[in-house]
């Protein structure tokens, strides 16, 4: 291979996971304000299976992965504070391409983390989830002290660093929704002091703020739980259910409110902020505040990663190998196992 070329899995065709395809490319270079990034790790997210199903307009081929963990390749024109060979954390989300040995990015996506505390593995899973959940409940939602919470999808990546970050921000009662018994206990490692099934949701009272990811009934039946002056954040129909409408009218007479969430949009829009979004929750997991749970696999297996979030079974949060630059400087610098936090270890697929 040239040394202007690199493997990635690309989207040649709108399908099921098995059109992803490992191919040869060409290697991105920064632009101005950008940062080129060696990759070690991509984390898979549910948004990557919408682009690969068409559900997002996008352009094939095309290279999915909206957040990676690897180090500083090269810098481009007026990025300072940055420098060739840090290890960072990075959104790729605005134009995606993370499921490669090469990404580039904003540079005001892009946070350095300190190798010797934070797993690499585990970094490369907080650009999209962690950093969502701080967006959504302080920037959209308005969390309040006290405030009582309920988030669905609580085992699931995005739905699991929510529980812990609305702690972190002041919240009271916070309650998950899973969708299987099986996952009662797993969600309920994440934060909540109740974990639920969704269709127990008629029994669980009222809430100032409800998260919903799923869509279809619930989405519906969510809004009935909201409390009076209560919010609800859309961020995603991960049920595949038909579009719900909402009476502006209901809305008025009720005093809630309904407000959507879309990171990529929001990243686009407001790089700064949602800079300053990732950087809090770095810091956040660097110190053992919030846990991240996840399993890995080669970036070869991309199609298999992608066949078991669809099957709605996963729990935490499934992350790629791209390559293993980080090998040598983490056995060296691993602290001993009673002064590593269990939260932030990652365990393997």
């Amino acid at each position: 291979m040239s040394n202007d070329q690199m493997k990635a899995v690309v989207i040649p065709e709108f399908g099921a996971a098995e059109v992803l395809r490992t191919q040869t490319i060409a290697r991105p270079q920064p632009g101005p304000g950008q940062v080129a990034i060696d990759v070690a790790y991509a984390g898979a997210n549910f948004a990557e299976i919408l682009y690969r199903q068409g559900v997002v307009e996008i352009a094939l081929p095309f290279v999915p992965g909206i957040e990676v963990a690897g180090r500083i390749r090269a810098l481009g024109a007026g990025v300072e504070g940055l420098s060739v060979g840090d290890p960072v954390a990075a959104l790729t989300i605005v134009d995606s391409g993370g499921y490669a040995e090469v990404v580039v990015t904003a540079a005001e996506l892009v946070v350095p983390f300190d190798e010797s505390r934070l797993h690499p593995a585990v970094a490369a899973a907080v650009p999209s989830n962690s950093t969502t959940a701080f967006l959504v409940l302080d920037r959209v939602a308005r969390i309040e002290p006290g405030e009582s919470v309920l988030v669905h999808a609580a085992a699931g990546g995005v739905g699991s660093q929510f529980g812990r970050v609305a702690r972190l921000l002041g919240a009271g009662r916070v309650v998950g929704t899973v969708g299987s018994p099986a996952k009662i206990a797993t969600a309920g490692k994440f934060g909540y002091d109740e974990v639920i099934l969704r269709e127990q949701l008629a029994d669980a009272g009222e809430f100032d703020i409800v998260v919903d990811m799923v869509g279809g009934a619930t989405r519906r039946a969510s809004l009935d739980r909201l409390a009076p002056m209560g919010r609800m954040v859309v961020m995603g129909n991960a049920s595949g259910g038909a579009d719900v409408g909402l009476s502006a009218n209901e809305l008025w007479f009720t005093n809630k409110t309904v407000s959507g969430f879309n990171l990529a949009a929001f990243a686009a829009a407001h790089p700064a902020e949602t800079g300053a979004a990732l950087r809090r929750a770095v810091a956040a997991v660097t110190a053992g505040d919030l846990g991240v749970q996840i399993a890995t696999l080669p970036l070869d297996r991309a199609a298999e990663a992608h066949r078991r979030i669809e099957s709605g079974t996963t729990t935490g949060k499934l992350v790629l190998e791209v390559t293993d630059q980080f090998a040598a400087n983490i056995a060296a610098s691993r602290e001993p196992a009673s002064r590593r936090s269990p939260r932030i270890t990652p365990t393997h697929g």
